[in-house]
């Protein structure tokens, strides 16, 4: 510590030093700031910035210890602006707001149609004693497979295409809800749960890539997400869950007119960030619970499987005051 403060005092240049490392932490606290402003008009970059925005935080040590390594006053004051931002966005995730209630546990999967053992993961998220089960990208050949290790613990159960719902409880009223792709990879049903009826909805969004001539593509998600949002809010039901892989975060302004009318249960009821993609080193939330009507008590990933992304699960309390 003493060689690290030894050269500070009384020397005039701690000012002087370091105006590139405060002009990239003014920077840095800008995008923070003005993301929801960055156009996604080239390569979708707003949309990309938004989707790893967390990841920004990273560069806030980075740029504090090169600081400390310039003897640079002027750029470790600088550095006080994005990391202030960064909490103001990101600090509640960091607090355990997960509580020991709920009516209802809910949880979805994207199984990955290329999974190795699909038996096995039926079984793993089965195991997690979930009410209601979602899962995503489920190819016509493994359905089967599905739905043999899935009937012991869930008596009721609809596939839509590639994506299909289980439950402990009875369905009706089930239909394949239209995001524009030509095939049907989002459904609806009502789930008769004990404490009255509820909307679940099941939605598996279009994949985005990242090109080297095209950025972030992400055109067709966008315009899935928005016929998906012009779904629910018609909704007829007052209590509603929207369990899927959306391939995007909450952050990401394409999905406004989902997010805009829903609550996520990890930024409600979540202890950290639960990221869920890639399994092998999360680094994005694009699996979501998102709830109406319905009030979050705890939210959180569970134990990885074959796939290639984590399970998310939560618990919901379903009788709440209206």
């Amino acid at each position: 510590m003493h060689r690290l403060l030894h050269g500070w005092r009384g020397d005039p240049r701690i000012w002087r030093r370091g105006i590139v490392l405060a002009v990239l932490a003014l920077l840095l606290a800008l995008v923070m700031l003005i993301h929801s402003r960055m156009p996604n008009t080239i390569g979708n970059l707003g949309s990309l910035t938004e989707t790893f925005l967390p990841w920004l935080g990273l560069l806030i040590p980075v740029l504090v210890v090169l600081g400390v390594i310039r003897k640079s006053a002027t750029a470790l004051i600088a550095v006080l602006l994005p990391a202030i931002v960064w909490l103001n966005l990101f600090g509640g995730l960091l607090t355990d707001k997960t509580g020991p209630g709920g009516d209802l546990m809910v949880a979805t999967h994207n199984v990955n149609a290329d999974n190795p053992a699909p038996a096995a993961t039926a079984r793993d998220v089965a195991s997690s004693g979930a009410d209601v089960l979602a899962l995503e990208e489920l190819p016509a050949s493994a359905v089967p497979v599905y739905e043999k290790a899935l009937a012991p613990t869930y008596p009721h159960h609809a596939v839509v295409g590639t994506v299909g719902l289980w439950s402990k409880y009875p369905m009706t009223d089930v239909r394949a809800v239209d995001i524009k792709l030509g095939w049907e990879r989002a459904m609806r049903a009502t789930v008769a749960t004990s404490k009255g009826p509820l909307a679940v909805y099941v939605a598996h969004m279009p994949s985005v890539r990242v090109k080297v001539e095209a950025g972030f593509t992400a055109r067709q998600r966008d315009k899935s997400a928005d016929a998906l949002g012009e779904a629910i809010a018609d909704e007829t039901l007052k209590r509603v869950v929207l369990l899927g892989d959306l391939n995007g975060t909450m952050n990401d302004r394409s999905l406004n007119a989902v997010t805009s009318q829903m609550r996520s249960t990890q930024g409600a009821a979540g202890s950290g960030f639960g990221f869920s993609w890639p399994a092998s080193f999360p680094m994005a939330r694009i699996d979501q619970i998102m709830v109406k009507g319905v009030e979050p008590e705890s939210s959180w990933t569970l134990p990885r499987t074959n796939s290639d992304h984590l399970p998310v699960a939560a618990r919901v309390k379903l009788d709440t005051p209206s």
